[in-house]
């Protein structure tokens, strides 16, 4: 589906009809520097509450995706290939082409109240962000969790978006009649990399105040610790910073996820890669020759060392967030001062 040429501004909008095609898609541009370059595409789902394969070997079997396609522009993003099933590009095209289920919020209400429905945990955030830039505009969630909330339906959300702050009222009404919770991507806290594999993101220290916004209103949040990338973030000193980080957020849990790479999200990355970090792409290699996932015996070490550090850092502990601002990490002592010199 190429539909940039039924592109509708918001200047059109007030003096041209609607334009439809294709299922009744309709593309629009908004002219402001948040949403400059990118494409939106709104449609009409015909359903929204999706059953996962059994095969996805995933801790959840229901999700909604109000979105699809991310400008987040993370360049490890797995969810790439799914923009390809659309005739999309899993590049610029995922990073800038995004579909919006407009009737989303309908949608969840209608399927919540079908008889078939047997209150099934329902996880969002789980291939797109359903906090990305775009719910600013189209306000989708709100909606979607009034639903859950009004039918008392268990619920989670991963998120590396601070709009969902902007719900919080209505993930603490939930929270009164269901089971919600709820976490953060956080895989490292260092700025250029944030800068370079994670461009449309709010900064890692915004996300892990969210965290703690979040538990404070008494929402349960960890961190999902994703992706820990392979000789750019997965040194002692690297995870321990980040770990440290974590803790001070209050997270109720930390779990850490090693890059993987399946087809769209590997050339994608790997293009960057090799423009970036030339060295390491032999290593990559190496590492992803057979598929998309880092040998067990990496994938073990890493989760062996986050998990010790979560310990140290006493992540998961009843009031420990409290604990290290009472007491805080000894610091080296200073130098003594030099002695004070007078003259007499």
């Amino acid at each position: 589906m190429r539909w940039d040429n039924l592109r509708l501004t918001d200047h059109d909008a007030d003096t041209a009809a609607t334009p439809l095609f294709a299922r009744n898609a309709v593309a629009r541009t908004f002219d402001t520097p948040d949403f400059r370059g990118i494409t939106f595409y709104e449609v009409r789902a015909r359903s929204i509450i999706n059953r996962v394969p059994g095969a996805s070997q995933v801790p959840f079997e229901w999700t909604i995706n109000p979105y699809r396609g991310c400008s987040h522009a993370c360049t490890y993003c797995f969810a790439r290939k799914t923009h390809e099933y659309l005739d999309l590009g899993s590049g610029e095209d995922f990073d800038s082409k995004i579909i919006v289920k407009v009737n989303a919020p309908d949608l969840v209400r209608r399927e919540l109240a079908a008889p078939k429905w047997a209150g099934h945990h329902i996880a969002m955030g789980t291939n797109v962000d359903c906090y990305q830039r775009a719910e600013g505009r189209y306000r989708l969630m709100p909606g979607i969790l009034a639903a859950l909330r009004d039918a008392a339906n268990p619920f989670s959300i991963l998120t590396k978006g601070s709009l969902i702050l902007r719900d919080l009222d209505l993930l603490v009404e939930a929270a009164e009649v269901t089971d919600v919770s709820t976490a953060v991507s956080v895989g490292f806290v260092d700025d250029a990399l944030w800068r370079a594999v994670e461009p449309g993101t709010p900064h890692p220290r915004k996300r892990l105040e969210i965290c703690a916004t979040l538990n404070d209103h008494g929402i349960r949040c960890g961190v999902l610790m994703a992706p820990i990338l392979p000789y750019l973030t997965d040194s002692p000193a690297m995870l321990s910073e980040t770990v440290e980080r974590i803790a001070d957020s209050g997270a109720t849990h930390v779990a850490p996820i090693t890059l993987h790479l399946r087809p769209g999200a590997r050339e994608w990355f790997m293009a960057w890669l090799s423009r970036e970090h030339p060295r390491l792409v032999p290593r990559y290699l190496e590492l992803y020759g057979r598929g998309a996932y880092a040998p067990k015996a990496y994938q073990e070490r890493v989760r062996r060392e986050v998990e010790a550090l979560a310990r140290r850092y006493g992540i998961g502990r009843t009031n420990a967030r409290e604990a290290r601002r009472i007491t805080p990490r000894p610091r080296p002592a200073a130098p003594p001062a030099p002695e004070q010199l007078t003259l007499i």
